[in-house]
């Protein structure tokens, strides 16, 4: 099992830069492989980021290719969503998510954990 709270939203002007942060807990944490989501009101969930159990491998929604970096710190049970250029249409909850298959990690239905998410809010 392993428990994620995210931290890092909060409002920013378009343009602006903004770095979420998601805690685990457990000794796993190197298992699983880690991804960011993001739901606008009104709107599904989506697929923002993914990366793979080792970090070697990054997976990005089209819409956020170039702005959006994930990282992630082993050592630490962190994982890293930076967001640059950011747009009033990334407006949104941000949900932090870990996964035990470590495959299709661009696929909601691939994550076993999610945690409680974090408002990020772009002015126009």
């Amino acid at each position: 099992q392993v428990q994620l709270v995210e931290s890092g939203g909060g409002l920013v002007q378009a343009g602006g830069s903004l770095r979420l942060s998601c805690a685990a807990s457990g000794r796993t944490f190197g298992t699983y492989s880690m991804g960011w989501f993001r739901q606008a009101p009104g709107k599904e969930r989506e697929f923002v980021a993914g990366i793979s159990r080792s970090g070697g491998s990054t997976y990005y929604a089209d819409s956020v290719k170039g702005r959006f970096t994930i990282s992630r710190g082993n050592a630490k049970n962190t994982v890293f969503l930076q967001m640059n250029s950011l747009k009033p249409e990334d407006t949104a909850v941000y949900y932090c998510a870990a996964g035990s298959t470590g495959l299709r990690i661009w696929v909601l239905d691939a994550y076993d954990h999610w945690g409680q998410g974090t408002q990020v809010t772009v002015s126009s």
